[in-house]
């Protein structure tokens, strides 16, 4: 894994001391090396994190005539294949990195390549002769690539920090991305939190010419058609499914050349990457895991069970609520955004544990809850959708009580109320109804924002318009995946509480369950494989049943969860608290009205940030992360202490000299 930047100009050449300095806030991405590529139109950086061919990698890379340039953050999983399939096809390597294999793929096959590719990847592709530059970025958005457009010039990189790097670049918090953040948890691609700075969107690619900026998609999900889903049994699905993700685990695992980990968190996903590592291969598995002080959020017990089955050489880091005060602001520095869970700090805290064992990669779940419809949103839209089918049924309703058993003010525990709140928005006509009750719940946010002409009205009304026209056609649970893989999957759980938190630590993560097999096969089962009745992931319990312990199989899901108000207004509070809800700090981001930060504040701090409700802890961390993105992106320029002036470049080669 690695960091890449670049800047793209027709009008003059850019400056190499443009992009060093974009590479010096991108140090935790790749720490083993860096270089830059120039020529009389762009600039191409690149920090390495060396994982495979350590001494032959490097880049910027080109073709042997030069005819192609390469930046590239990622791995291609299949390259070994793909790499045999062009020997074939003529061509000759130099080196056994991916990097070579992405160059003679794109002068095989051009854009038809990135169909090809199994991995995750954001990467520049440059034409010196034809003077185009493309951008690609894996189907799920694994990893981040974002560009600005400004005065003639395209500038790109893995972080918004890099692009900040420029100081003509304008940096202002934009309005529309703060909306999106405050109902579906990350903003919808291409739009950002910043004015003015785009992502790639996944499953997209950007060419670039001095006449045109044209982004098309080269994949999406696909789901079948409700009354045409393939009428294949359960047992041939769950053999498939078995037979594709040992084979995801095995190219994630084995395909390095440095020590590879995993995570055991105490559910399914992990526990069946760690065992098909364990039973799949001859390599010694060491294993990472989370602990939190609160027994609230503490899942040792179940990650001691699944260590203990495998004989894994255990590590455990253990996380109070300080902690994660403690470290929040470096973690919304790195996350780019706001955040409505404080979750991604332990999990920027677990990387930095790994990486301290000496384990640059890890391998973990990461996206079985998307593909394979484990999430508790899920139940709750199949009996929400129960329920709508006869709205003037007594007991339909009462099925909502079974939601959510793991939360202390769960549905059954106030059933009227759960049932009036679950049963807004009935409408078996709307696409979005699994998320109405989320996005509503996250929305009211917005009503502790200062009025602003340029908030939007509604924010949910366009993601729903961007759905495929074939979607009235799938079954409502593959509806409520396609929304969950636009918005929680890459903006929050693969970039904020993902990457973000990884490569902080310069760590690469490696996710089996997003694997292209794994993905393509998953969207063509029978939604019935998947939520069978009210019980999750039923395929994967029945494809690993035999790796995995009775009390991990059939444990009832709980979310990843972890302290939130109470990691700022404990018996301990944190002192960037006080300055960053300070009504002058407030009042300048001009983003949340003075009085009611300070009355939530209030209130926090008599609690001591305990027992809050779900919408007043999500209120705190869309306040507290929004203030710091406006000190640190807005009145700050994304630079930080931690950035350090680049060593000399292992590589700069300079052909704007030459033109």
């Amino acid at each position: 894994m690695c960091g890449i930047a670049g800047t793209l100009s027709f009008d003059r050449p850019p400056e190499i001391e443009m992009v060093r300095r974009m590479l010096c806030r991108l140090p935790h991405r790749g720490p083993d090396g860096s270089g830059i590529y120039r020529d009389e139109h762009v600039a191409l950086g690149h920090t390495r994190l060396a994982i495979v061919d350590v001494a032959g990698g490097a880049q910027p890379m080109g073709t042997e005539d030069e005819s192609v340039w390469v930046t590239f953050n990622g791995e291609i999983f299949n390259h070994v294949e793909l790499r045999q399939e062009l020997i074939g096809l003529g061509h000759r390597f130099r080196t056994r990195s991916d990097t070579e294999v992405i160059l003679h793929a794109w002068q095989q096959w051009q854009e038809e390549c990135f169909s090809r590719f199994n991995g995750q990847w954001a990467l520049a592709i440059w034409e010196p002769r034809g003077h185009r530059l493309i951008l690609s970025r894996d189907r799920l958005g694994v990893r981040p690539l974002y560009l600005t457009r400004h005065r003639g010039r395209v500038t790109f990189a893995s972080e918004i920090k890099a692009i900040f790097a420029d100081p003509d670049v304008p940096r202002s918090l934009d309005r529309t991305g703060l909306a999106e953040t405050m109902t579906f948890w990350s903003t919808v691609a291409p739009r950002t939190v910043f004015a003015g700075v785009e992502q790639l969107p996944p499953g997209h690619l950007a060419v670039i010419t001095e006449r045109s900026h044209d982004v098309r998609p080269y994949w999406r999900p696909e789901f079948p058609e409700r009354r045409q889903e393939p009428a294949h049994d359960l047992e041939r699905n769950a053999s498939e499914l078995r037979d594709r993700l040992v084979e995801a685990v095995q190219l994630r695992f084995l395909r390095s050349d440095v020590p590879v980990g995993t995570y055991l968190s105490g559910g399914i996903d992990s526990a069946v990457i760690a065992a098909v590592i364990a039973r799949h291969t001859d390599v010694r598995l060491e294993t990472f895991s989370l602990r939190f002080s609160d027994g609230d959020f503490d899942e040792g017990s179940f990650q001691q069970v699944m260590a203990q089955r495998l004989g894994t050489e255990h590590h455990e880091i253990t996380i109070d609520a300080h902690d994660i005060g403690a470290a929040f602001p470096d973690v919304v520095r790195h996350a780019e955004t706001p955040v409505l869970r404080a979750a991604p700090t332990p999990m920027f805290l677990l990387s930095a544990f790994a990486r301290e064992h000496g384990y640059p990669v890890v391998v973990t779940g990461e996206g079985a809850d998307e593909v394979l419809a484990g999430y508790d949103i899920f139940r709750e839209a199949r009996l929400r959708e129960f329920v709508a089918r006869d709205p003037e049924s007594l007991l339909r309703p009462q099925a909502l009580d079974l939601l959510y058993p793991w939360m202390a003010r769960a549905p059954g525990s106030a059933p009227a109320f759960a049932r009036e709140f679950f049963s807004r928005n009935l409408s078996v006509d709307d696409p979005a109804m699994s998320h109405r009750p989320r996005w509503d719940s996250s929305a009211s946010l917005l009503a502790l924002t200062v009025p602003h002409p340029e908030w939007p009205t509604d924010v949910t009304t366009g993601l729903v318009a961007r759905m495929p026209v074939e979607h009235r056609a799938w079954d409502p649970l593959s509806r409520a995946q396609w929304l969950e893989m636009s918005t929680l999957l890459p903006g929050y759980i693969l970039s904020s509480q993902g990457d973000r938190m990884l490569m902080a630590n310069s760590v690469e993560g490696r996710f089996p369950f997003l694997d292209k097999n794994v993905v393509e096969l998953a969207g063509r089962l029978p939604a019935r494989h998947k939520l069978l009745g009210l019980d999750e992931k039923h395929v994967l319990k029945k494809a690993f049943a035999d790796l995995l312990p009775e009390e991990i199989v059939h444990r009832p899901k709980q979310p990843y969860r972890s302290p939130d108000a109470a990691a700022f207004f404990g018996r301990d509070p944190t002192t960037w608290v006080e300055a960053v809800t300070s009504p002058e700090e407030v009042d300048a981001a001009g983003i949340f009205e003075p009085r009611a930060v300070a009355a939530l504040t209030t209130k926090c701090r008599r609690k001591g940030g305990v027992g809050m409700s779900n919408t007043d802890n999500m209120r705190v961390l869309a306040i507290l992360s929004t203030q710091l993105l406006h000190r640190q992106f807005i009145v700050g320029d994304g630079s930080s202490a931690a950035d350090r002036p680049l060593a000399e470049p292992t590589m700069i080669i300079d052909r704007a000299a030459h033109s």
